[in-house]
């Protein structure tokens, strides 16, 4: 197998993190009464939302492009932040194979929904140090950084008026995390820098 064949698994991380953005993006604005501010991603994939089968789309290109970048992870990054990206993209299937109902709440959802957002910030603090050993030293305290801030606003989302803003928030960064590093493993050379 090629260099450049066994990094094309890392366009999953691309791809999943900005269908699944932009899913939430577009489709919060075209649902009435919905509010990006106070209300959950998984509304605009609820059984009565007319946004379901987008958004249940979004969470699925997310939940399939995810592992792909775990293959590609593990092969040029030691250590375990490779299983934390498929444990998220694993959870992001579970959360779209079980959406909320149209009134009440699924505790399942909930349980896949909080497995994800921890394995999510888990991947850059996982990555962190074995990334930068092998993509550069400038990766390390960035990916600490973004594992915190993710980890925060996400674990925030159950103080307040603001959930929305803040599950946004805390996605954008791990996702985006996952994208960067995706780049970064798409642009490696045989060399091994970035």
């Amino acid at each position: 197998m090629t260099p450049a064949a066994r990094r094309w698994p890392a366009a999953g991380g691309v791809v999943g993190p900005v269908a699944f953005a932009a899913a939430w993006a577009v489709l919060g604005r075209r649902q009435a009464g919905y509010s990006p501010i106070s209300d959950a991603i998984s509304q605009l994939a609820a059984t009565d939302a007319p946004t379901r089968a987008g958004m249940t789309a979004g969470l699925a290109l997310l939940g399939t492009g995810l592992p792909l970048y775990a293959v590609a992870l593990r092969r040029v990054v030691p250590g375990p932040g490779w299983a934390a990206a498929a444990t998220t993209g694993a959870c992001s299937l579970a959360v779209a194979a079980l959406p909320l109902p149209a009134s009440g709440d699924r505790p399942a959802h909930a349980v896949a929904a909080v497995l994800g957002y921890a394995s999510l910030a888990a991947v850059p603090l996982l990555a962190a140090t074995p990334f930068a050993r092998r993509m550069g030293a400038g990766w390390k305290a960035p990916s600490r950084l973004a594992g915190a801030v993710c980890g925060t606003c996400l674990a925030a989302t159950t103080l307040g008026p603001a959930s929305g803003l803040l599950q946004r928030a805390g996605l954008a960064v791990g996702h985006g995390w996952i994208a960067a590093s995706a780049v970064a493993l798409l642009r490696r050379q045989d060399g091994g820098s970035a």
